[in-house]
C-alpha cells in the first residue's frame, strides 16, 4: 500500500532527527474512508515498519468525540481504553494515546513531534500570545492532560474552528507538549514543519556549543554517589555525565530546568532533579532525603564543577535520560527568547507521575535484561583484540558494561562498536590506554567514571611475550616484557583499587574485583621463556599482596591462569605468534615445522584441548560472584597444571 510506505518513510525521517523527536517519542498516523493507521505504543518512529502500526475501524472511533463519558476519571478513562481496543483490529498492538485526535483531524496524514525549538516557545511564559503573533492560522490549545480530557478539548475547538471557518487548521500547538501538523501529502508535512522551523531559528538566540572539561574531581565524587545510588536493594545504577557549553550555561542558573517541562520529561526523568555541590556527604544527605520522600531514586542529578548526571538502571535507560534533560536544557535556553520558560504546574505533574498509560511506557522503556554481571562497569585492558577481545565480549554477552581499554585505536573502536551492536541494556566504549603509563591509566579512570559512573571489576589481561633463553634475551626484550606483564599489574592495581575503595566505603554489602589474567606459567616455569614468567610468577606474589591489603575495604584479588590458546593471534600469528617464536628459539626439540610444535604442546594438556576466552571468562565470573575467596591463582587449563 503506497499511503503506508509514504506513512512508514516520514515516520522515519523525522523519528531520525533528534531536532523532532528524542527518545522514540512522537506519533504518526495515515487514514483513509474506514481505517486509521497509527503508530503503536513501544515502537520508536525512527525504525518503525509496517508492524509498528495499530489499525483501528473509524466508524467505532467516530463517534468518541461526542459520546457521555463517566464524570469519575478514572472510570472514564477505563471506558476510554475499552472503546479503543473494540476499535483497534491489530489486538497485539496498543494504540498510541493521541489515537482519537489522529482520527478527529480532517487530514489524511498527521504528524505529531516535540521539536525542541517548538518546545522553546509552548514552555514559555508568553507561548500563546507568540503563537498567536508568529502562527494566526494556527490553533493553540492551553496545557490539558493527556488522555480523553486532551482530545475532547482539542475534538470541540477544531468543531468550532471548522463551523466557524470552514475548514480544520494544519497546525495544532499544544502548550508544554508539542504541535501537531495535518495534511493530505507527506510533501505538504514537509513544507509545514520548514516553515515552523524557520520562523522559529529566527526567533531565538544559538545554542551555546563546544566541549567542556569535567572536573577530575569527578573520580573521588561520582563513584561515592553511585553507590548511595545503588545500595539498600536499589540496584546497580549506571551514571552517565556530560558536560558542555549548554551545561554550563545552565549551571549557572541550575533553577530554569528543576520543573520539569513537558509529559516524556517525567516519563523518563521523574518530576524532581537534585541540585548539588561536589561534596559527597552533602549529595549523599540530600539522595536519601529525597528517596525517603519519594520512594524512589533520582534520575537527574545537577552537580556543580562535573555537570549533568544521568542515573539509569542501566546504561540504555541513562543515555535516555541524558538525551531527554539535555533537551529541557535547550528548551530552556530556548524559552528565554520567548520571556522565559514555563514549567509544569504541581497538579500537571502529579497526574503524569501516576498516570497508568505513561507508567505504560516507563515499563516498555526499561525492559529487564538478565546476565550474571548485569549492570557492573568492567575494564577489560587488552581487549581490542585475542583473549582480552574474547573475555570482554563474553562479559558484554552477560549484561556487563565493558571499557575496552587498548592501545590500538582502530581495532579497539571497531572492537567496542561490535559489542555495541549484540548489546541489550548495557554499553562499550573504547578508551586509547597504556597500561605501563600512571596518567594514561589515570584517564582510563575519569572516562569510565564519566561514562558509566562506576568501576566494579577491572580485568588486568594487556600482556606481552618475548620468548628466548639466556643467550638470546636482551635486557631490552626482559625489561619490555617485564613493565607490561608485572610492573604494569601494580599500575592497573594502584588506580582500580583507589576507586573501589571509595566505592566500598558507601555500601556495606557491596565487594569489587580486581581480577588478573595470568598464565599456567606462573604457576611453573616455562623453558626459554623466563622473562614472561618470571613477569606472571611474580603477579601471583602481586595478587596475593594485593588481597591481603584489599580484604578489609572488600576488594577481591584473583588471578586466572589460562592454558594455551592456540587459536589466538598470540599462538597462531603467522609471523610472531608463539609457535612461529617457539620453533625459531629451539623450544621444542626435534620439531621441524609450526605444526610440530603445535602438535608438542597439545599433547601435554589431558583435555587435549586448548584453552579459549569462554573458558577463562567462566572462572572470571567465578571469581567475581563469589564473596569467600580472594588471593588465589586459579587454573583453567585442561589439567595440563594441577594444584596441590
Amino acid at each position: 500500500m503506497k499511503e503506508l510506505e509514504q506513512l512508514i518513510a516520514i515516520s522515519r525521517k523525522y523519528g531520525a532527527d533528534t531536532r523532532y523527536v528524542i527518545a522514540g517519542g512522537g506519533n504518526t498516523s495515515y487514514k483513509d474512508a474506514q481505517h486509521l493507521w497509527v503508530k503503536a505504543s513501544g515502537h520508536a518512529l525512527a525504525t518503525i515498519d509496517e508492524n509498528g502500526f495499530a489499525v483501528l475501524d473509524r466508524t467505532k472511533l467516530a463517534p468518541m468525540g461526542e459520546k457521555a463519558y463517566s464524570a469519575d476519571p478514572a472510570t472514564r478513562e477505563a471506558q476510554v481504553k475499552e472503546d479503543l481496543a473494540d476499535a483497534c483490529l491489530t489486538k497485539d498492538r496498543r494504540p498510541s494515546v493521541e489515537t482519537s485526535m489522529h482520527n478527529c483531524i480532517d487530514f489524511a496524514y498527521v504528524v505529531h513531534l516535540h521539536p525542541t525549538l517548538v518546545n522553546g516557545l509552548m514552555c514559555s511564559v508568553n507561548a500563546a500570545n507568540i503563537c498567536d503573533e508568529l502562527f494566526p492560522d494556527a490553533l493553540y490549545i492551553e496545557y490539558t492532560d493527556p488522555g480523553y480530557t486532551l482530545f475532547k478539548k482539542v475534538y470541540d475547538r477544531l468543531q468550532a474552528w471548522k463551523a466557524a471557518k470552514g475548514a480544520q487548521p494544519q497546525v495544532i500547538f499544544l502548550q508544554n507538549h508539542g504541535v501537531f501538523v495535518g495534511a493530505d501529502t507527506p510533501e505538504e508535512i514537509d513544507a509545514i514543519y520548514g516553515k515552523l522551523m524557520g520562523m522559529l531559528e529566527s526567533r531565538v538566540k544559538p545554542l551555546p556549543e563546544g566541549p567542556s572539561e569535567v572536573d577530575d574531581c569527578v573520580t573521588e565524587v561520582i563513584p561515592a554517589i553511585r553507590q548511595v545510588l545503588s545500595r539498600g536493594g536499589r540496584g546497580l545504577k549506571t551514571l552517565k555525565i556530560t558536560k558542555n557549553a549548554l551545561v554550563d550555561c545552565i549551571l549557572e542558573a541550575p533553577g530554569a530546568v528543576t520543573t520539569p517541562f513537558t509529559p516524556d520529561i517525567i516519563v523518563y526523568c521523574k518530576s524532581e532533579y537534585l541540585v548539588l555541590n561536589a561534596d559527597v556527604q552533602e549529595a549523599e544527605e540530600a539522595i536519601e532525603e529525597y528517596v525517603a520522600r519519594r520512594g524512589h531514586t533520582p534520575k537527574v542529578l545537577i552537580i556543580k564543577g562535573i555537570g549533568l548526571v544521568a542515573v539509569g538502571d542501566n546504561a540504555k535507560n541513562a543515555g535516555i535520560i541524558t538525551e531527554v534533560f539535555l533537551d529541557a536544557m535547550k528548551v530552556a535556553f530556548y524559552a528565554g527568547s520567548f520571556g522565559g520558560s514555563h514549567g509544569m504546574e504541581p497538579s500537571w505533574i502529579n497526574f503524569i507521575d501516576t498516570w497508568e498509560v505513561e507508567n505504560y511506557r516507563r515499563k516498555v522503556a526499561n525492559t529487564a535484561a538478565n546476565g550474571r554481571v548485569e549492570g557492573k562497569t568492567i575494564v577489560v585492558t587488552g581487549a581490542a583484540q585475542g583473549f582480552g577481545e574474547g573475555i570482554a565480549r563474553e562479559l558484554m554477552g552477560q549484561g556487563a558494561n565493558i571499557v575496552v581499554a587498548d592501545l590500538n585505536e582502530a581495532v579497539g573502536q571497531a572492537t567496542a562498536e561490535s559489542f555495541n551492536a549484540i548489546a541489550k541494556n548495557n554499553k562499550a566504549i573504547f578508551v586509547k590506554t597504556n597500561v605501563a603509563d600512571m596518567d594514561s591509566l589515570h584517564n582510563l579512570m575519569k572516562q569510565t567514571i564519566c561514562t558509566f559512573g562506576a568501576l566494579d571489576v577491572f580485568v588486568s589481561n594487556a600482556g606481552v611475550l618475548r620468548a628466548g633463553g639466556l643467550e638470546a634475551m636482551t635486557p631490552e626484550n626482559f625489561e619490555f616484557v617485564t613493565n607490561i606483564n608485572y610492573k604494569a599489574y601494580f599500575f592497573c592495581a594502584k588506580v582500580a583499587s583507589h576507586i573501589m575503595k571509595i566505592e566500598t566505603e558507601k555500601d556495606p554489602e557491596y565487594f569489587a574485583d580486581i581480577v588478573q589474567v595470568n598464565s599456567k606459567s606462573g604457576l611453573r616455569g616455562s623453558k626459554a621463556n623466563f622473562a614472561y614468567a618470571g613477569g606472571k610468577f611474580g603477579g601471583i606474589g602481586l595478587t596475593q599482596s594485593f588481597a591481603l591489603e584489599l580484604a578489609p575495604f572488600r576488594v577481591k584479588v584473583n588471578s586466572i591462569c589460562p592454558g594455551n590458546f592456540y587459536d589466538g593471534p598470540l599462538w597462531s600469528n603467522p609471523e610472531n605468534g608463539l609457535f612461529v617464536q617457539y620453533l625459531a628459539a629451539g623450544k621444542v626439540p626435534g620439531a621441524k615445522t609450526v605444526q610440530d610444535v603445535k602438535d608438542f604442546y597439545l599433547a601435554q594438556v589431558p583435555m587435549r584441548k586448548g584453552c579459549n576466552p569462554v573458558d577463562v571468562t567462566k572462572a572470571i565470573l567465578y571469581a567475581i560472584e563469589q564473596t569467600g575467596e580472594t588471593g588465589q591463582a586459579i587454573p583453567v587449563t585442561g589439567g595440563q597444571v594441577m594444584l596441590a
